[in-house]
């Protein structure tokens, strides 16, 4: 997402796996989790909480606030499957969430997803609700800056970015209904879902104002992509667009692969980042080293494998790669 406080892709992704390659995921019950912020259910991930793991080698890179602790809090949009959704038993797993527990065990704390709306996780930060931020966020730099990427207006303070992964924004139709819809021009005329606040609205706001006198854009944004989804499955809209991760596990699992098909090639590829405030240099740098060293240790590549996204891992991690 992009936009000026917190948008999913700002520049999207790049290309993570096709959509059969999501096999171990394909099970998984697609859930509308929304927007809860009245759920006082979590989720962790990592290490059991009440001060850090003695055993985590990298366990004294983290502020002592944050060790004592022996708990990060992380702001999600738990509805974006695979990257991070609940299953059928109301547990929150998927990439981001697994990816988390990993970083637990090198720091010894726990990883506590809690549920909000994407355009609201980086106020989450700024006010302490959260300590981070991980939903498939692309970094780029207004997100960093702080900017609203629409105005260029200053909207609050930016934040800092742990890199982990790379991937694209796709569009989606109804299966065998794609109204000759095949790239972002051919939207000119039709009517979009999508989630509010994501790199998807961006680029549909961008490209509309290409579109001649009388056939702009539709542009129905939601607060979930789950919305978005259930109005373009209703007939609703044309097609959807989310990253392509998103897609391309909608298009294997909604209505056993019979609702939906990709168009088109992926867009804007960009990193994902763990979002960190920018007074937080210390945290950020311990998941950073904490990063490379599940990388190193190829935990990071199994993860990946096991939710089809290993076409977008990255060698290294990085802070504030998004341009």
């Amino acid at each position: 997402m992009t936009a000026g406080s917190t948008r999913r892709t700002t520049a999207a992704h790049t290309r993570l796996a096709a959509v059969g390659a999501i096999a171990v995921a394909g099970a998984l019950l697609l859930t509308g989790c929304g927007d809860q912020t009245t759920d006082k259910k979590t989720s962790s991930a990592g290490a059991s909480s009440g001060g850090a793991s003695t055993g985590a080698p990298l366990a004294g890179k983290l502020p002592a606030s944050v060790r004592d602790k022996g708990v990060v809090k992380v702001g999600s949009d738990i509805a974006y499957a695979p990257v991070e959704f609940k299953d059928g038993s109301g547990k929150v797993v998927g990439l981001d969430p697994d990816v988390a527990a990993a970083l637990g065990k090198q720091l010894g704390v726990t990883f506590e997803f809690q549920n909000g709306t994407f355009d609201a996780l980086l106020t989450g930060i700024r006010s302490n609700r959260y300590d981070i931020a991980m939903s498939a966020m692309t970094d780029n730099k207004s997100r960093q800056q702080g900017v609203d990427p629409t105005t260029g207006k200053k909207v609050g303070e930016g934040v800092d970015f742990v890199d982990y992964l790379t991937a694209g924004v796709s569009i989606y139709t109804r299966k065998g209904d794609t109204g000759g819809i095949a790239s972002w021009s051919d939207l000119c005329g039709k009517k979009i879902a999508l989630e509010r606040g994501t790199v998807s609205e961006d680029l549909a706001k961008s490209e509309t104002k290409k579109c001649p006198s009388g056939k702009k854009i539709t542009i129905e944004a939601f607060d979930d992509d789950q919305q978005a989804q259930t109005r373009l499955r209703s007939g609703g809209a044309d097609a959807a667009s989310s990253d392509f991760p998103v897609a391309a596990y909608a298009v294997k699992t909604s209505g056993g692969g019979k609702d939906f098909q990709v168009v088109g090639d992926q867009v804007e590829a960009a990193p994902y980042g763990i979002a960190v405030g920018k007074s937080s240099t210390q945290l950020r740098d311990a998941l950073q080293a904490a990063m490379n060293a599940i990388i190193k240790n190829g935990e990071y590549q199994k993860i990946l494998q096991k939710w089809g996204a290993q076409d977008g891992a990255v060698k290294e991690s990085v802070v504030n790669g998004g341009k």
